[in-house]
């Protein structure tokens, strides 16, 4: 946990911008979110009009989205454009003893 002493579910992404999980918890919502939007998608078939398909898949999963971001807006770094670390966020050199 020395690289999350906040303990932070979820992480600010090094590059570019959102999260990445952090601990067992964020993996959990994560995997929970993806099997979530697994089971809503196996569960209409082939043979559904536009109008089962909007109200079976696509609401369901734009909903899920939506709950997924917010925990992770409440439980992870606050997100900014990343661009690797900064000066400030790099460690020191350690001098090496011969």
């Amino acid at each position: 946990m020395k690289d999350n002493p906040e303990g932070y579910w979820f992480k600010r992404k090094l590059y570019g911008y959102g999260w990445t999980p952090a601990t067992r918890e964020g993996w959990f919502i994560t995997f929970g979110f993806l099997l979530a939007v697994l089971f809503v998608t196996l569960r209409v078939d082939e043979s559904a009009t536009d109008e089962e398909v909007l109200k079976l898949v696509l609401l369901p999963v734009f909903a899920l989205v939506l709950v997924f971001l917010l925990i992770v807006y409440k439980t992870g770094e606050r997100p900014k454009w990343m661009f690797g670390l900064s000066d400030k966020d790099t460690p020191p050199d350690v001098e090496e003893v011969e």
